[in-house]
């Protein structure tokens, strides 16, 4: 049924989400030695359920269409958001148009002069951007794509029937188990743009995008830091990437966009000395910022350009 035996993680990682949520919401623990730990776990593994959206609706995960429209359900649940509901924003804005006007996730629309600001702020500039053009898109995919908005509407409609029975149920659960996650994990996947593009160079072949190839972190993120070949081809599965990157990336990229540890640049950017750089080290000098402009694909482009419900 998987296409890739790899995806056996991804299976495990979201079981563990949802084990994580019963064991907390039937026992809710008072002791903060295990309450706090267990909390920290549950939002790790809703931000995996994010990353676990992002490969699924690039690389389906399963050969049957109707488990992979099943398992969108499923993930939904798991990020706090439709998992069709990716495909406007990421697909056919950022990867299509990246750090340009036409992408909705550009980094350059924050501007705070004190770097960590725009780490810690970057989702809420850009939410209502994201959210504004789904909108719009979810419209226009209503007549000319009726498959796609109708598992669209099917994720809206089990997500939002789902929160709305356990807010009813115990609502002070719902908020510190389930819905503290899920803000976690929109946070943290959005954020992930600004890591991996910011201060990089859009125009070039290679030195358009910011990895993170230390072995900790792509084990928990299925191998996501490999970006740039991610760009390259979107559909190449995320077990094959490290391979990928290290025969046509890491050749001819930038040193400095193959970043050893995660944890070390993040320290570098937002804490000390914080200065938000180009790629080669050199002062980022931001563009001028105008409005977003038209990405949404045309009457006459086709079913894969619309972002299809993957099969």
């Amino acid at each position: 049924m998987l296409r890739y035996r790899a995806d056996v993680k991804t299976l495990v990682f979201v079981a563990t989400y949802f084990a994580l949520v019963a064991v907390q919401w039937v026992y809710a623990p008072r002791e903060l030695w295990v309450a706090i730990p267990l909390l920290v776990l549950t939002c790790w593994f809703s931000f995996f359920g994010a990353v676990a959206t992002h490969n699924t609706v690039h690389s389906p995960v399963f050969r049957q269409r109707w488990l992979n429209r099943v398992f969108q359900v499923v993930l939904t649940l798991t990020y706090g958001h439709p998992v069709s509901a990716y495909v406007p924003g990421h697909n056919l804005s950022h990867h299509k148009h990246t750090q340009t006007r036409r992408d909705v996730m550009r980094t350059t629309k924050t501007r705070y002069r004190w770097h960590l600001l725009n780490g810690l702020l970057f989702f809420g500039m850009v939410s209502k951007d994201i959210l504004t053009a789904d909108m719009r898109y979810f419209f226009a995919m209503y007549r000319r794509n009726p498959p796609w908005f109708r598992q669209m509407l099917l994720e809206w409609v089990i997500f939002l029937g789902s929160m709305g029975a356990l807010l009813v149920l115990d609502w002070k659960k719902f908020l510190l188990y389930v819905l503290i996650p899920h803000q976690y994990a929109a946070w943290g996947i959005v954020t992930m743009n600004l890591l991996q593009h910011d201060g990089c160079d859009e125009n070039s072949e290679y030195n358009h995008s910011r990895n993170f190839v230390g072995k900790v972190v792509n084990w928990w993120t299925y191998n996501n830091g490999y970006h740039t070949i991610h760009h390259m081809e979107p559909g190449l599965h995320w077990s094959l990437l490290p391979a990928a990157h290290a025969q046509r990336v890491a050749p001819h990229i930038h040193p400095n966009l193959d970043q050893r540890s995660l944890l070390a640049y993040l320290f570098s950017t937002f804490v000390w000395p914080a200065k938000r750089l180009r790629y080669d080290g050199t002062p980022l000098v931001l563009p001028g910022e105008g409005p977003d402009e038209e990405w949404i694909p045309g009457p006459k482009e086709t079913q894969g350009d619309l972002g299809a419900v993957p099969g």
